[in-house]
C-alpha cells in the first residue's frame, strides 16, 4: 500500500486523522448554530443560513480554523462551548497502534494541524496525544494554513525533512493536493474521518479506513538512523 522502505518522516493531521472528526462536526454543525440562534433570537434555520455565509467567506484560509476569529465575529465563547462537549473528543481506535508502530520503527512523527492552539491544547488535555508525537505544530505559528504553499515551505525549513521520503496523512483532499503540489513524496487519505458518517469513496489518493492494516509493514521496514 505504501513504500515504507522509502519513508523516514511521517506528518499527521489531527482532526479526522488521529482524532474522530465527530466532535468537530457536531460542534460546528449543531452546537454553534444553536448558541448563535439563541444569542441573536433567530430560528435554527436562520442561524444556519447566516453561519453558512460566514463559513464560505473564509473556507480554506487560516481564519476558518481560528477560534479568535469566530469568537470575535459571532460574539460567542468558543472554547467554553467546546468544553461543554469535551466528552466527545476521542482518539480513533486505530491511532495508538499506528503511532506506536511508527515510533518502534524509528520514524520521526510530527503532528501538523490547522487547529488553533487553544483547540490543540484542549484535545491534548483530553487525549494525551502529545505522549505519542515527536513534534506538535499548529499552522497558526506560521500565519498560513496547510492549503498554502508558504506553509509547506516554512515547515520544511523548520524540520529539515526530505520531502521525497516523507509521508503526509490527512482527511482533507484539498490539503493533500497542496502537499502533493509541494512535492511530498507519499500521501495517504483517511476515508472515514467521522465515525458517525459513511465511509467516503476516494479515488485521487491512496486511502485507508484502519491504520492497523499498516502496522506489520511499518515494523518490517524500520528506519536506520
Amino acid at each position: 500500500m505504501l513504500s515504507w522502505n522509502q519513508i523516514d518522516t511521517v506528518l499527521l493531521d489531527m482532526d479526522g486523522t488521529l482524532l474522530d472528526l465527530h466532535f468537530d462536526n457536531h460542534f460546528w454543525m449543531e452546537v454553534i448554530p444553536q448558541k448563535y440562534a439563541e444569542l441573536n433570537k433567530l430560528s435554527l434555520q436562520q442561524a444556519r443560513a447566516e453561519l453558512d455565509i460566514e463559513f464560505a467567506k473564509v473556507a480554506g484560509t487560516l481564519d476558518w480554523y481560528c477560534l479568535d476569529y469566530w469568537q470575535q465575529l459571532l460574539k460567542l465563547d468558543i472554547v467554553s462551548a467546546k468544553r461543554e462537549i469535551l466528552h466527545l473528543i476521542s482518539l480513533r481506535d486505530d491511532t495508538i497502534p499506528f503511532l506506536q508502530a511508527l515510533h518502534e520503527s524509528g520514524r520521526e512523527v510530527v503532528l501538523l494541524t490547522n487547529a488553533h492552539p487553544d483547540s490543540l491544547s484542549l484535545k491534548v488535555e483530553r487525549t494525551q496525544l502529545d505522549q505519542h508525537i515527536n513534534h506538535m505544530i499548529s499552522t497558526h505559528e506560521f500565519g498560513v494554513s496547510k492549503e498554502s504553499q508558504s506553509l509547506w515551505q516554512q515547515v520544511q525549513q523548520r524540520l529539515n525533512f526530505d520531502a521525497n521520503r516523507t509521508l503526509f496523512v490527512d482527511d482533507s483532499l484539498p490539503i493533500l493536493k497542496a502537499a502533493q503540489q509541494f512535492g511530498i513524496g507519499h500521501l495517504l487519505a483517511v476515508s472515514n474521518p467521522d465515525s458517525q458518517q459513511p465511509v467516503r469513496e476516494i479515488t485521487d489518493f491512496t486511502a485507508i479506513q484502519d491504520y492497523r492494516y499498516l502496522v506489520q509493514d511499518i515494523l518490517a521496514n524500520p528506519v536506520n538512523r
